[in-house]
């Protein structure tokens, strides 16, 4: 080869003409960099600052229109804070489900690990917020690596019947386990401490104005929604995320280009990390409900997280919090219509008389909603969102 071309001059001319405005190389450059933002572009980071100021108003103009219209049909902003913790947990079973391919029934049983745990170190050991708010995702941690290994040694079909033998296996023990737990009566997280240095959660007081537990908890646990997503994020967008997704096209061929699928694996990894999140959401889910019982873990709640990944869209991080807030304000939007207006057929009451009650009704739109997205729209919510923005985005050329 020619010395021309291989000096160091030719070379450092080379480089300069890459960095230099306008080459295609460089564009190219930086439009992947861009791609590799979460908020790349002034829409995005308006829709972003748009979040932010709605986090911080929503309780406080929550007594103004048009919010007093959710407000008079049943949702409030406790419905909301409810909603974020449900968020949460659907987030860490959207990581196991819809990126890794692992169908799970037992998420109620992290749930349940996170509250208990949570109710009886902050009540009974008197552990401060910062204390438990650590511990109980890192029990649940614990307890998905310790499960993990034996159930996903199974798939499809088998590993759902495992995980659904997880949800009996843990409301025996919850029924059982009376010095931690309760049993039957269940156990109060009244004595939970939720105050960060200064910050009192059940006294808060910013700016010489106070504020109730739902204004309070609505932006602590919007807020640790929003950490969650963010990290969750981050993570299926390297490395690892795309080894997820790999194992959960197809694990043979994942297991073939040298992703370790074994014991210790991604797919154990990904069953640990869903249990640490879904315990941290059972964590803000005790002092927010004040007294849990094993009736707040049943397989019903298992098949609502379901019904959230499933509505929102599995595989997307923001479709897991559509789902949420739906299925969790819906309930409390039937009940609410139902006891201001009457829907036919439907008791309202348990005096009254129908063909179903409400919380028979709610279970009948679970289903009804899970077959609907699976057989017209398998990406959920997400994925309608995601056709209306393309078409208008590719407009005049949208088809």
């Amino acid at each position: 080869m020619s010395a021309a071309f291989t000096s160091p001059k030719r070379f450092a001319w080379a480089r300069r003409a890459s960095a230099a405005p306008g080459n295609k190389a460089q564009k190219m450059h930086v439009h992947y960099r861009d791609d590799l933002r979460l908020f790349p572009n002034r829409l995005r980071r308006a829709a972003l600052a748009a979040m932010v100021l709605a986090w911080a108003a929503i309780p406080v103009l929550w007594d103004v229109a048009p919010f007093t219209l959710l407000s008079g049909n049943g949702i409030s902003l406790n419905t909301l804070a409810y909603a974020g913790v449900f968020s949460i947990a659907a987030i860490g079973l959207n990581l196991l489900t819809g990126y890794t391919g692992q169908v799970s029934l037992g998420h109620s049983v992290f749930l349940a690990v996170g509250a208990y745990s949570t109710a009886y170190a902050g009540s009974v050991w008197g552990w401060p917020m910062w204390l438990w708010i650590l511990f109980a995702p890192a029990l649940g941690w614990l307890v998905g690596a310790a499960v993990g290994p034996f159930a996903l040694r199974l798939r499809g079909n088998y590993l759902v019947i495992v995980t659904l033998g997880l949800v009996f296996i843990g409301e025996h023990i919850f029924r059982n386990w009376k010095s931690v737990t309760g049993g039957n009566a269940g156990t109060s997280a009244a004595g939970v401490e939720v105050k960060l240095g200064f910050i009192d959660f059940e006294n808060l007081s910013l700016f010489g104005k106070s504020f109730g537990k739902d204004e309070s908890y609505f932006w602590l646990i919007w807020l640790l929604v929003a950490l969650v997503a963010w990290l969750t994020k981050n993570v299926v967008r390297t490395r690892p995320g795309r080894a997820l997704q790999a194992v959960r096209d197809q694990d043979v061929a994942a297991e073939i280009i040298g992703i370790d699928v074994g014991i210790t694996g991604y797919k154990t990894q990904a069953f640990a990390w869903s249990s640490a999140i879904a315990a941290l959401a059972g964590a803000l889910y005790a002092p927010l409900q004040l007294f849990i019982t094993p009736g707040d873990f049943t397989l019903l709640v298992s098949i609502q997280f379901i019904a959230m990944i499933i509505l929102g869209g599995m595989g997307t991080i923001y479709g897991s919090i559509i789902g949420a807030l739906v299925i969790t304000a819906l309930p409390r939007l039937i009940d609410g219509i139902s006891a201001d207006y009457g829907l036919p057929g439907v008791a309202a009451k348990s005096t009254d008389s129908g063909l179903v009650s409400v919380a028979s009704l709610n279970v009948i739109i679970y289903g009804f909603l899970i077959a609907l997205f699976l057989l017209v729209e398998h990406r959920g919510l997400a994925g309608i969102w995601v056709r209306i923005r393309n078409y208008f985005s590719t407009w005049p050329f949208s088809y």
